[in-house]
Formats: structure tokens, C-alpha cells, sequence
């Protein structure tokens, strides 16, 4: 019995890495169209809500603009504790982040939501745990110089430089980078 094949998809993200991700796994969008919505949160709004409702938020922003066709989106949070870390956006934020992290676990949340041709609609929400080192004031002068945290969620790209300050990751690798490859793959079998 052979896999069933995956229908074109419209990827509803800019994200390099996660199209890269889709690549690793042999898929090909058809489409990119990135949501561009506002990524606030909301007051009070607990980390694992926030990124299944953003995932939701994008899928919905993309999919009117594609009747018929699946859509994938996906937003990726960093959380230390309560507190959801922004896609660091300056350097101040990403001190700010890699001091936060620094000697402590955190959880990435990646929440995915894809939309069937027939409107359907799958979520799904995958929680890693990644523990940094306890970081040395050059190692994050190093990292900063890099410029490889810009826009990144928690302010680096575990991908990179930083995998060698992860001393431990269970769960999803793939969903630290971008997209839980695994949990989408099911998702998107599930609408075809």
C-alpha cells in the first residue's frame, strides 16, 4: 500500500526555515503567502492559547485568498516560564532573551493549523523543552555579532550557532527550528 500523496499546498509563512523543513521531507508549496497579521498578545493571554491562535489567525488570513486549496501556517513561541519571548527584532531584545534563557529550561510551542480544499480545519499544538548552558557575557557578545537571532522566536536559531548552548531538547527538533515536521506530516494526510 503506497503513501497517500500530499496535495499542493499554499504555505502561509515567510519563514525560510520552515520551507526549508517542508523541503527536508520532499514537500514543495505551490504557494508562499505570508499572513502578515498582527502577532500581539493579547493581556493576559497564556503561551500555548497564544500560539494555537496564531497559527489559526494565519491560516484563516491566508486561506480566504486561496478557495480550494489546502493552506499551511504555523507560529512558533518561545516561553521562560509565563512570559512569551518576542521574535527579537534588536539587539537589546535579544540580550534581553539570551539572558532570560541562560542556565534555564524553556519551551518552544508550535502551534500548526491547516486548512482542507473543503474548508476543514486540523490544529495541532507540539511542546519541546530545551534547557540553554549557563551562558558566558562573550558567548552572547559572540552570538549577538552574528546577527543570527534577528526575528528569530527567544532570539536565536538553535539551527546555528546556538545549538551549542542547548545541553538538552526533548520533544520535537524540528518544531525548535520551525515546524514540528512529524505532527504537520499528520495533519496535512488528514485533509488530503
Amino acid at each position: 500500500m503506497s503513501a497517500q500523496p500530499i496535495p499542493p499546498l499554499v504555505l502561509a509563512s515567510a519563514s525560510p526555515r520552515r520551507l526549508d523543513l517542508l523541503r527536508q521531507v520532499g514537500i514543495e508549496p505551490a504557494k508562499i503567502d505570508p499572513a502578515h497579521i498582527d502577532e500581539t498578545p493579547g493581556p493576559r493571554e497564556l503561551p500555548r492559547a497564544y500560539a494555537l491562535r496564531m497559527a489559526k489567525a494565519k491560516l484563516a488570513a491566508v486561506a480566504d485568498r486561496h478557495p480550494g486549496m489546502v493552506v499551511l501556517a504555523a507560529d512558533s513561541v518561545v516561553v521562560c516560564g509565563r512570559r512569551i519571548l518576542p521574535k527579537a527584532e534588536t539587539e537589546k531584545e535579544a540580550r534581553v532573551c539570551l539572558g532570560l534563557l541562560s542556565g534555564r529550561r524553556h519551551r518552544v510551542l508550535g502551534g500548526v493549523a491547516v486548512g482542507a480544499a473543503n474548508g476543514m480545519v486540523r490544529t495541532r499544538l507540539v511542546e519541546t523543552v530545551v534547557r540553554f548552558k549557563r551562558l558566558e557575557p562573550a558567548e552572547i557578545d559572540d552570538y549577538i555579532a552574528s546577527d543570527e537571532w534577528r526575528g528569530k522566536a527567544g532570539g536565536y536559531a538553535i539551527q546555528g550557532r546556538a545549538a551549542r548552548f542547548a545541553s538538552f531538547l526533548s520533544g520535537s527538533y524540528s518544531n525548535v527550528v520551525g515546524l514540528p515536521l512529524y505532527e504537520t506530516l499528520g495533519l496535512l494526510k488528514a485533509v488530503s
